[in-house]
């Protein structure tokens, strides 16, 4: 089988990004990895950090081949204004959107094979003037897919959520009956074709506490969570819930299922990061390309000073490399 060219985007690069993408480089892969980042950035921070570094200009539409170690290859994307270490620049949120464009363009090309993201300062794009919630939803919109599903794994641990970056007070009214339907379809169906569970076993949290205690804690999970749930199980999906958030991440309801659904962000993904902050990743279901991400942020403090923990890029690229190459099997079969 052909090697696969996997690409990784920076983020902000008055962050950290720069810098695990650069230590990463500093392994051979069995992939070919190669940044759609300015080049020069990369260097800048390869000599802060007293790393060895070599870029080779990419062509995407030559054959992926991996390279050695400390070589990184690049697909040049210019900074706007210089870099300052810890120092968020406007002028530089287009470049950061820029980079994010072509690694998009270049993987439902064919000419990619997956996508890792490093992290964004979503705050600096938005005082650019440029709307911006969020990867999920930015790459939604540029692959054309109508819902997609974040998911975060650490380790055998999977939680998805109904829901991502919406204040806490729009969330109930968010969880309609349409929207559960369309997401653990996702789910069930991404878990089957990129995971190889072949009858996934999915646990929901309801949204109040103690699932509503029938009805007294809130009506959502008797109104709306609870029969689209049923109709769910009633087409062979294996469902078990609104099961209480507060108990879900137990070990042994745990065992019960092959991931969570949680219907806000931080009721999920505070279990999550909790048990492999600094090791999960984010993967988001329901696009037509493969990504993974890390599970933290830019942390401008950190930035140049040898510190920045790589655990997160390193298991997001693992992560993307199985996930292509079973994707890329399963095409060459059909």
């Amino acid at each position: 089988m052909a090697a696969l060219r996997l690409l990784l985007t920076p983020g902000e690069p008055a962050g950290i990004g720069p810098d695990l993408v650069v230590e990463l480089a500093q392994q051979a892969h069995a992939a070919e990895l190669v940044a759609v980042a300015d080049g020069g950035l990369l260097q800048r921070r390869a000599d802060i950090l007293g790393l060895k570094l070599k870029l080779v200009t990419i062509d995407p539409t030559a054959r992926p081949a991996p390279l050695p170690a400390g070589s990184l290859g690049v697909i040049e994307i210019p900074l706007r204004r210089p870099e300052r270490l810890g120092v968020l620049d406007v002028a530089n949120a287009p470049y950061v959107l820029e980079t994010l464009e072509r690694a998009t363009g270049l993987c439902l090309a064919g000419e990619a094979q997956a996508m890792v993201t490093a992290p964004v300062q979503k705050s600096v794009i938005n005082e650019a003037g440029i709307p911006f919630s969020g990867h999920t939803e930015f790459l939604a919109e540029r692959t054309g897919s109508k819902l997609p599903v974040m998911m975060l794994t650490a380790g055998q641990l999977r939680v998805a959520l109904a829901t991502t970056h919406l204040p806490l007070r729009a969330v109930p009214d968010a969880i309609t009956s349409t929207l559960l339907r369309q997401v653990i379809r996702i789910i069930d169906h991404d878990l089957r074709e990129h995971f190889g569970i072949d009858r996934p076993r999915l646990l929901v949290c309801g949204l109040n506490p103690h699932a509503g205690e029938s009805g007294h804690l809130g009506r959502e999970e008797i109104d709306v969570i609870i029969p689209t749930l049923q109709a769910l199980r009633a087409e062979g999906l294996r469902i078990e819930g609104p099961l209480p958030a507060d108990t879900v991440f137990t070990p042994r309801v745990l065992e019960r299922g092959d991931a969570v659904l949680a219907l806000y962000h931080d009721q999920g993904l505070t279990a999550l990061k909790y048990a492999g902050f600094g090791q999960a990743v984010n993967v988001t279901l329901g696009l037509p390309i493969v990504r993974t991400s890390v599970d933290h942020g830019t942390a401008l403090d950190l930035a140049g000073s040898g510190r920045a923990e790589s655990g997160s890029l390193r298991a997001a690229l693992d992560l993307a490399m199985e996930l292509a190459l079973d994707k890329s099997q399963r095409d060459s079969r059909i």
